[in-house]
């Protein structure tokens, strides 16, 4: 299974323009299974527009989780994913004064076998952060296999990922911002026992390059 996580910056290219169609570009070419999005937002269409437009790219179902309204406008996490989806919540992460959080909380029927995926984007403090990889860690409980992906928003290898390595591997994580010239590992994945990660890279296609501020952040997800 190819999975994935990119931030989409509202489709800001790092030109200034707001083009939902390059994101969709960029989507068929990852052709991947399970795709997490973060900063999700409709600048220039409505809603259903837009979702549309990216279930088609992507070959996927869409699920949006927003975090909050930006301007009118839903803004947060999503989640595209070609395989079925038996359930799914939103858990938050929220902390008082700072632009609210979530994180996705699917469960997906991979070929008749369970598998749970979490897709977030955390805070830019680090105090914040601190808290709420607390939170996710308490989610970690289940002995269902899982994946654990998003826009961490944490420049240091470990820094406040240490809690969550001790419960799920890290995968290696080439630097995905700023896109036209990387140099921070913003976009992690995590993985618990049974499941194996190979060929992680980044995305770099031309038209990867300017769609949004981060590239994407691709790997084949495997069973152990």
């Amino acid at each position: 299974m190819r999975i994935a996580t990119w931030n989409l910056h509202e489709a800001v290219g790092v030109d200034g323009r707001c083009l939902p169609v390059r994101i969709a570009r960029v989507l068929a070419e990852l052709d991947a299974d399970i795709i997490a999005l973060q900063e999700f937002s409709p600048r220039r269409s409505t809603l259903d527009e837009l979702s549309a437009e990216l279930e088609h790219a992507a070959g996927a179902s869409l699920v949006v989780m927003p975090t909050f309204l930006k301007r009118g406008r839903v803004f947060g996490n999503a989640l595209l994913c070609r395989v079925p989806i038996v359930s799914v919540d939103a858990r938050e992460l929220a902390l008082e004064r700072r632009e609210p959080r979530n994180v996705i909380d699917a469960r997906i029927d991979w070929d008749g076998r369970p598998l749970r995926v979490l897709a977030t984007h955390l805070g830019l403090r680090r105090a914040e952060r601190i808290q709420q990889v607390e939170r996710l860690d308490a989610l970690l409980d289940e002995d269902a296999p899982t994946v654990l992906l998003g826009d961490f928003n944490e420049w240091r290898l470990h820094g406040c990922l240490a809690v969550i390595e001790r419960r799920l591997a890290r995968v290696p994580a080439p630097p995905t911002f700023p896109s036209p010239c990387p140099v921070a590992r913003l976009d992690r994945l995590f993985v618990s026992a049974g499941l194996r990660v190979s060929h992680v890279r980044t995305h770099r296609s031309r038209s990867a390059m300017v769609a949004s501020d981060h590239l994407p952040l691709v790997a084949t997800l495997e069973r152990a």
